[in-house]
């Protein structure tokens, strides 16, 4: 909440939430060690549903998460979040922060649920570094990835989902925000447990500031960014929100999309993008000119470096790029479907649909490395038995069956003993 919404006058007028002034509505389905169930997480989310109108209700985020067994199809927390997309809610997740096993190795096929739900906006973390600039920024090890590795059976043999996640991606490692009044009473609680997340151990104390790493942080910047967007124009639907953090996202170096989706939440981009989709953008029709001034430049400032768009878009098992993606609706915005819609299978071979996109877009199919090397045909991505247990991706790490027995319990993700501390970096002092 702080890190969504928090006041910079908290403290010393330094740190304050992405979107503050926004109105927050508190469902509580963890208890206070981070534990609940699956039903309460979906009887808070049809309570939304149902008092959306009511409150005004824009943005769901879920910074929790269980391991993933059922395909997203199946899963009743997915089906719980698909109902909220469907009433024109954004929703946010985190992704987990399974992505690295007791060896530091990378875990692939390693995305929680609910981020494995296609409709949702899921989201991982980056490691800042402590710094202001972007140049040596880099995925959190911590940050779960993809491909998703819910399944069904089908004629006796599994079939994964295997979709491209997380979405996006948003600083999560060592982040400064508020300490909640129970936490500094409760002797059982993580910043009391782990005394050096408090920030009064920095060489610059300020009392009530902590750090925290894990998803379960990244996603309320996300969130917060979708709240401004939403401020700035109302009539944007989920798809469009998400298409835009999407194309307006930073690539990382060194990176495939299994590890950071389309890249770096970049909140400028968003906004420039934004401001400038017409307001009458959910009554266009497929290949309507979107715009209400041509983007001439696809980039923006953050502080002196120019942050480049990495101008595409993920649809379940495929990566659309092109300007047009923003120059003109594609009916994947719309209301009514996903963004996977776009690009469906047809006789077992992906294809874009004429009806839900546009001419001029690029269809890579698989996951990508930032430089454009395609890790995959995404052939095998769908097949009955794809990258099943013991198989192999990208640098040859083995990846996990996905036979995880999910026993219905939800666990906070920030608590995980690999992410309440972070990576290995230097401390973020506080700034004078």
């Amino acid at each position: 909440a702080s890190l969504l919404a928090g006041s910079k006058k908290f403290r010393s007028n330094l740190y304050g939430g992405i979107a503050q002034g926004v109105k927050i509505i508190n469902l509580a389905v963890l208890d206070a060690n981070g534990n609940g169930s699956t039903s309460a997480a979906i009887a808070a989310d049809d309570w939304v549903i149902t008092n959306k109108s009511a409150y005004n209700i824009r943005v769901i985020n879920m910074s929790l998460g269980t391991p993933a067994k059922d395909s997203y199809e199946n899963d009743p927390l997915c089906q719980a979040i698909r109902r909220a997309f469907n009433a024109g809610i954004v929703v946010v997740v985190s992704a987990g922060n399974n992505g690295k096993d007791d060896f530091g190795n990378k875990l692939y096929g390693s995305i929680s649920s609910p981020g494995i739900e296609p409709s949702a906006i899921t989201v991982g973390a980056a490691n800042s570094y402590g710094t202001d600039y972007r140049v040596d920024d880099a995925i959190a090890s911590f940050s779960s990835k993809g491909p998703t590795r819910g399944y069904k059976i089908v004629g006796g043999v599994k079939k994964y989902d295997n979709l491209i996640k997380p979405d996006i991606v948003a600083p999560g490692n060592k982040l400064i925000a508020a300490i909640s009044n129970s936490s500094r009473g409760n002797s059982g609680s993580i910043v009391r447990r782990n005394p050096s997340l408090d920030t009064r151990g920095s060489s610059k104390a300020e009392e009530g500031l902590m750090y925290m790493s894990g998803t379960s942080m990244a996603a309320p910047l996300v969130s917060g960014a979708v709240a401004m967007m939403l401020q700035a124009n109302p009539n944007l639907t989920p798809n469009l929100v998400k298409a835009t953090l999407m194309y307006s996202a930073q690539q990382l170096n060194g990176y495939n999309s299994f590890e950071q989706g389309a890249g770096l939440l970049n909140i400028d981009g968003a906004m420039q993008i934004t401001k400038n989709i017409k307001s009458n953008v959910s009554l266009l029709s497929n290949g309507s000119s979107m715009m209400t001034l041509p983007i001439l430049l696809q980039f923006n400032k953050v502080g002196n470096e120019n942050v480049y768009w990495g101008k595409g878009v993920i649809t379940n098992y495929a990566i659309l790029s092109g300007d047009n993606l923003m120059t003109y609706y594609q009916g994947m915005y719309g209301n009514g479907v996903i963004m996977g819609d776009g690009t469906p299978f047809i006789n077992g071979q992906l294809t874009r649909s004429t009806s839900l996109t546009t001419n001029g877009l690029n269809l890579s199919s698989g996951s990508l490395i930032s430089n454009g090397v395609i890790m995959g045909d995404g052939i095998p991505f769908i097949s009955s038995n794809a990258m099943g247990s013991g198989s192999t991706i990208g640098n040859g790490v083995i990846m996990g069956d996905g036979v995880i027995m999910g026993d219905g319990v939800l666990i906070s993700d920030n608590v995980a003993s690999l992410s309440v501390l972070g990576d290995p970096t230097a401390g973020m002092e506080l700034e004078d």
